[in-house]
């Protein structure tokens, strides 16, 4: 059954509702080198909310701080009814140390901020952006759930971090009554599918809704790529992270070939097939121009068959590592159950 904007989920284990497609903002403004003037983000923004969209990702050092002060100026009449995200840790000064990191005079000050650039009182979810391996998760979680009381932040969430970290600060605020974690955002697609081996698991255990960022692997799955890619900035930054390989060249040809046999666009296929994930609940689509955000809507009403999901999946499996692997194995699985036959739980 085909999905819309307006077809909502629930974010984790919180009551917020969120539509089924984020839209990503990292591309409003040009401070990177690609992304869209201020006219044609706003065609962005009002497309995607025209079509009954309510859920928005920023951060606090998106193209300079372009991201937040257009988006606060586009939303500042639907504020109410839209779900704004944000998040914090990236650098904000250079050769200031406390302009970034998880700690809280960093949090303060970036939140501080980016209510200013929004032009809001408050942030309906902030996430910690980029694990820092220095401040203690007691004072990460202290914080949050200070800027909670205060009204400043109602949810929170967190990207770019270890399983175990996040899951351990999850136990830690279950335990102490504090706001607990209901998102997590991180880098999901068919070329990078890493995040099937603790991550999204944990997502769905601990109750935090998986938020998939670069859900077309930077462009990757667009089918626009080719082994010499680096004729526009975009493919140029790509190919220098060392992400137009063979594999994710044949990985993108295979979504290519399904995406000719549904009569749609490479980048529809890529979406749908995370739109169908149980552990999914809202990838974060990043677009330059109305048209390219019309077609990744369109990923809405692709209706994958058993058979190219299998032939995608195929194409871009990974070794899921240990212990996963042995404890899949037939070997493990005999010792352990011998001939007991035993439904998954649900």
């Amino acid at each position: 059954m085909a999905l819309t904007l307006d077809t909502y989920r629930l974010l984790g284990r919180s009551g917020l509702r969120v539509s089924p497609l984020a839209l990503g903002t990292a591309t409003f403004g040009t401070e990177w080198g690609w992304g869209a003037e201020k006219e044609e983000a706003r065609k962005l923004f009002d497309t995607y909310i025209d079509r009954g969209g309510n859920f928005i990702d920023t951060a606090n050092t998106y193209t300079d701080g372009s991201s937040e002060r257009l988006l606060g100026e586009f939303a500042r009449d639907h504020r109410e009814s839209l779900v704004l995200a944000t998040k914090y840790t990236t650098l904000r000064r250079p050769g200031d140390p406390n302009s970034s990191g998880a700690h809280r005079k960093s949090l303060v000050a970036s939140v501080d901020a980016s209510l200013r650039r929004l032009g809001t009182d408050y942030i309906d979810v902030l996430s910690l952006h980029v694990w820092d391996f220095t401040t203690p998760v007691e004072e990460i979680l202290r914080g949050l759930d200070d800027l909670v009381g205060r009204g400043k932040v109602l949810y929170v969430g967190i990207s770019n971090a270890p399983a175990w970290e996040i899951s351990r600060m999850q136990a830690i605020a279950d335990l102490r009554g504090w706001t607990p974690l209901v998102a997590l955002q991180v880098e999901y697609n068919l070329i990078n599918r890493a995040a099937e081996r603790d991550l999204i698991p944990m997502a769905r255990t601990m109750g935090l809704g998986v938020t998939p960022y670069s859900p077309l692997a930077g462009g990757l799955l667009t089918g626009k790529y080719r082994a010499d890619a680096g004729s526009s900035a975009r493919e140029s930054f790509n190919a220098g992270l060392g992400m137009v390989t063979d594999r994710n060249l044949a990985i993108a040809d295979v979504v290519k070939k399904v995406a000719e046999e549904q009569g749609r666009k490479p980048a529809q296929i890529g979406l749908a097939w995370l739109l169908r994930n149980p552990g999914v609940t809202a990838p974060i689509i990043g677009a330059r121009t109305p048209a390219q955000l019309e077609d990744n809507l369109g990923a809405l009403e692709v209706e994958l068959t058993e058979a190219q999901v299998s032939r995608l999946e195929e194409a871009s499996t990974i070794n899921l590592g240990y212990p996963h692997d042995l404890l899949a194995g037939d070997h493990i699985q005999k010792v352990m159950r011998g001939e007991l036959k035993l439904e998954p739980r649900s």
